[in-house]
């Protein structure tokens, strides 16, 4: 169910959101520690109690509701809805897209500052689109998959564990002052918590597609990223495309010299991009199935093994 409401509704901007909630806890608590000495100390204490107490709040939510099934359903689907983010990443994509060709390259710039932290300014039309593609293929990983593994692993308390660690990694898990210290543990557990989503994301985006070169790319390119885990998805998506991805980006007023994904710097369409969703919606939906499965089969098994225990005492 939750599933189906990101499907049609995507995140409305103006409605409340968890991950609102969770950013203005991380901005409070970084203006209290933030300063001063021992800052990877302090840093490493937010993150914790910020991740434990997000697990604890869920799992006792989950507890207290599990006397009225009906009450855990809607309270465990409705932020399942809240933890997907596939329909409104790729209606951010779409409109970058849409307002580059409709109203110019210095529009298509500022709408795609909106989604990414690179410096957009000087960006040609190309790199406008690849910085789209980008995005969608690595917040693929972050956005849908990694969040339905953690729901897989350890329910709806996994699931939004998950999401303020992957919000911590947003907000302070920078190499640059005022936060190389302090958003260092936040930067190293997203490293961790994303490790098997972004390597899964990728197989199941070579599946999806049944292109052989995207499985090549991924060989090839998937630890040529800075990031340990971005470079799987993003190897993924440009070898389904046949283009070239990375390459030198400002962020912050710091230039960063990414390695090339890809050889082939052939300029992207709308086509492309209507593949990438396609793509996008199709690894979705085969990871909610795989899951459906494999619930099922353990359920089986379980009920199998209690009635063999039952029956023998």
């Amino acid at each position: 169910m939750g599933y189906a409401a990101d499907l049609l509704l995507g995140d409305p901007r103006g409605w409340p959101h968890p991950v609102k909630l969770f950013g203005r806890l991380i901005s409070t608590g970084t203006r209290w520690l933030n300063r001063g000495g021992g800052r990877l100390f302090k840093g490493a204490l937010l993150t914790l109690l910020l991740c434990a107490g997000t697990f604890f709040i869920f799992w006792w939510i989950g507890r207290c509701l599990e006397r009225w099934p009906l009450a855990w359903y809607a309270f465990t689907s409705l932020f399942v809805f809240f933890a997907l983010a596939n329909k409104s990443l790729l209606q951010e994509g779409r409109e970058v897209f849409d307002t580059l060709h409709t109203q110019g390259l210095e529009a298509g710039r500022q709408r795609l500052s909106w989604i990414v932290g690179r410096d957009t300014s000087q960006l040609s039309a190309q790199q406008v689109r690849i910085a789209v593609m980008e995005s969608m293929s690595e917040n693929l990983s972050d956005g849908v998959i990694a969040p339905l593994c953690f729901y897989a692993a350890g329910g709806l308390p996994a699931m939004m564990l998950y999401k303020m660690i992957n919000t911590l990694d947003s907000m302070i898990g920078y190499k640059r002052d005022p936060y190389c210290y302090f958003g260092r543990a936040a930067a190293r557990l997203d490293d961790v918590a994303n490790f098997i989503p972004a390597r899964l994301t990728a197989i199941l985006m070579v599946i999806v597609s049944g292109n052989a070169r995207a499985w090549r790319f991924i060989r090839r390119y998937g630890r040529a990223h800075a990031s340990p885990n971005a470079g799987y998805p993003e190897a993924a998506m440009a070898g389904i495309l046949n283009t070239r991805f990375g390459g030198p980006n400002t962020y912050h007023g710091v230039l960063v010299v990414k390695p090339y994904i890809g050889e082939n710097d052939r300029t992207l369409h709308h086509k492309d991009f209507r593949k990438a969703v396609c793509i996008n919606h199709g690894v979705t939906l085969l990871m909610i199935i795989c899951m459906i499965v494999i619930s099922m089969i353990f359920k089986f098994r379980f009920d199998e093994i209690s009635k063999y225990f039952l029956s023998s005492l």
